[in-house]
């Protein structure tokens, strides 16, 4: 399938200011990448609450519940699962929603899930682990595996659930966690469809930098300081923290203005967030390094892949290399105008008509 757009398809330069990318590609810095932008130490598991803390407002025609589960390493998640109301006694089809990397279900994955049940589907929308309300130490650390391990506990989950038809599942993954869910449907075959929208490839980032563009030598500096920090932290018993994320002190390119004007703002804000002013671990970025997501992303086939992306953002390659290495079915809907931070909360940028007949389709 081609890809499709409401208007003709133009790829926007993703060029930037040599200086502005050495911000975000030289070592040391290089493989943090993305909204994690080295973010402030909180390393206690949160307490669950029972109260309505979300960044967005809560649906009256659909039902909310707080759950928990454990995935196959034993760490306990928590999740918000939406349900449309008075649909007691029938098994519907379900989605299992998470992302943006950094991010937490009280945000972009939760608006997600509460939109998509307001729309007949059972959804779950999960804290992966080490992050937010879900279990897992040291805090805000994030990994390949056992994130992709996290969608699949969150099937095995859903499948469980007695409003839900076990063969009638899919997959959506928010940013960075769109090449989680890829990864996770290529290997669990249980998943009947998977989108992702504004999808990162967090271990393209990591290991490349934006748009492919760490040198082999930066690339050895970053591993190198980060090797080392694993001694210090050894030593200490504890990882060491970066300092806040998306503390803005000018010069920044657009698109990381953009993502402080989502997690530093009211916009969307939340206090358990990693990208709201908290820090991921320095050493996180070591598993990513060498552990290329999207390796068996044609292995999905012949279930189908929806890919949607902001005409204007600048993580818009991520989502046309993996069309491109996917098998078909396969469709990549580019949204006219967009940016990356757009279809986190634009409802009216977000194609959730077009996200509702794909599954309506593909879970019937």
């Amino acid at each position: 399938m081609t890809p499709t757009s409401t208007e003709p398809q133009t790829r926007p330069s993703h060029a930037m200011d040599r200086r502005d990318l050495m911000k975000l590609t030289g070592a040391g810095v290089t493989a943090l990448a993305v909204a994690s932008l080295l973010p402030a130490p909180d390393a206690k598991a949160k307490t669950m609450t029972s109260d309505w803390d979300k960044v967005f407002p809560r649906n009256e025609t659909v039902d909310h519940q707080k759950v928990t589960f454990t995935n196959r390493y034993g760490i306990t998640l928590t999740g918000d699962l939406y349900r449309p109301k008075g649909g007691d006694g029938q098994r519907l089809a379900a989605l299992a929603v998470s992302g943006p990397f950094g991010a937490v279900k009280e945000q972009s994955s939760g608006l997600y899930a509460q939109t998509m049940a307001a729309r007949g589907f059972v959804a779950l929308a999960f804290d992966p682990s080490f992050t937010g309300e879900s279990g897992g130490e040291p805090r805000n650390v994030a990994s390949p595996d056992i994130n992709t391990e996290d969608f699949m506990a969150a099937v095995d989950f859903l499948g469980l659930h007695p409003s839900v038809d076990q063969e009638r599942i899919g997959v959506i993954g928010i940013c960075g966690w769109g090449g989680m869910a890829l990864n996770a449907v290529a290997v669990d075959k249980r998943v009947k469809a998977v989108a992702t929208s504004t999808m990162y490839d967090m271990s393209r980032v990591m290991s490349r930098g934006y748009n492919d563009s760490v040198t082999p030598e930066q690339r050895t500096q970053s591993l190198e300081q980060m090797s080392r920090q694993r001694w210090a932290d050894a030593q200490t018993g504890a990882p060491a923290y970066g300092p806040p994320s998306l503390e803005l002190t000018g010069g920044e390119p657009q698109f990381v203005v953009d993502y402080a004007d989502y997690y530093r703002t009211p916009r969307g804000y939340h206090p358990r967030a990693v990208n709201s002013g908290n820090a991921w671990t320095q050493t996180n970025p070591l598993s990513f390094m060498n552990f290329p997501l999207l390796t068996y992303i044609a292995e999905i086939s012949p279930r189908p892949i929806l890919l949607i992306h902001g005409e204007n953002a600048h993580s818009r390659y991520f989502s046309e290399t993996a069309f491109a290495a996917a098998a078909e079915p396969k469709e990549l809907l580019i949204v006219p105008g967009a940016s990356h931070v757009d279809l986190y909360d634009r409802v009216d940028l977000i194609p959730f008509d077009r996200l509702t007949s794909f599954f309506e389709e593909h879970l019937s």
